[in-house]
């Protein structure tokens, strides 16, 4: 059995979330460059540019790549065969976080609670983690900056069975056409069918943490993926929702069973700073 110190997931976890705020992934990157080059509105183009831009200035600088540095979501795989010594899984993530916004200077952005909105005791903590039991003795852990502005724009429905394919496929368009340009786009929009109510949630949100260009396994479901992005650049958001042909810089689907009576979709979006690492222990 691999055994993993609690200290050193705090300071993986650290560095995770200051790299996610200064280094823009290059698949998020090479996307801004491909839609540069397709994209018919000249100031769309100039916004790319700027995306590309401040990408390259927030790396160089080691500054956040916007001043929303989001709440930090985690999606762990932890193996059957491995034991953490000298503290709680948890304890170790949310310590990790503290420390890396703290010293990475990054905004502080948690309320303890949502009504009063009394701020957090824990520097941008609790975070938000999820557990997956796996196979093997490795403890993969990947992360998310996920932003406010999008988050707020997201949905999530309980459609009918008779709804079929084209009722998923209206509930996800109103949905990006309602964002407009609250939720920063160009966007990677995450979509989550099947499970239940609280399931289809989390798939979508676990969608994002794809790499864009990484096309769902099922054919079906790639296909429908490569037709809604082409209709939700057909809406003419555009990039900062100021008009263009690059509404959404990819779009993915992870579906999963579900009841007989039930047809649950929801859908995450991010915006453009799609902000996503991952570390192996």
């Amino acid at each position: 059995m691999k055994t993993i110190k609690y200290e050193a997931i705090v300071e993986h976890v650290s560095k995770m979330c200051q790299e996610a705020n200064f280094d823009l992934g290059q698949d998020v990157v090479n996307a801004f460059q491909t839609a540069l080059k397709k994209e018919r509105s000249e100031t769309g183009k100039d916004i790319l540019e700027q995306l590309i831009a401040n990408a390259d200035i927030a790396k160089n600088e080691r500054v956040p790549m916007c001043q929303d540095t989001g709440v930090s979501v985690f999606i762990v795989e932890l193996g059957q065969d491995c034991h953490i010594t000298g503290g709680k899984l948890y304890d170790a993530i949310n310590e990790g976080v503290k420390k890396g916004y703290e010293e990475g200077y990054l905004r502080h952005s948690i309320v303890d609670h949502p009504i009063t909105r009394e701020k957090s005791k824990g520097y941008n903590t609790p975070s938000i983690i999820h557990v997956e039991l796996v196979e093997g003795d490795e403890l993969v852990i990947h992360m998310s900056a996920k932003g406010g502005g999008s988050e707020n724009m997201s949905t999530l429905k309980m459609l009918k069975p008779s709804d079929g394919v084209e009722g998923v496929k209206n509930f996800i368009l109103d949905t990006v056409k309602v964002a407009g340009p609250n939720a920063c786009p160009p966007l990677v929009v995450g979509i989550g069918v099947g499970g239940n109510f609280e399931r289809s949630a989390y798939l979508a949100k676990k969608s994002l943490f794809r790499p864009i260009g990484h096309r769902n396994e099922r054919t079906e479901i790639s296909e429908l993926e490569r037709e809604l992005m082409e209709k939700i650049n057909q809406l003419g958001i555009g990039p900062q929702g100021m008009g263009g042909s690059t509404t959404a810089l990819d779009v993915k689907i992870e579906i999963e069973p579900c009841h007989i009576a039930a047809l649950p979709v929801a859908i995450n979006l991010n915006c453009h700073a799609s902000r996503h690492k991952e570390i192996r222990l």
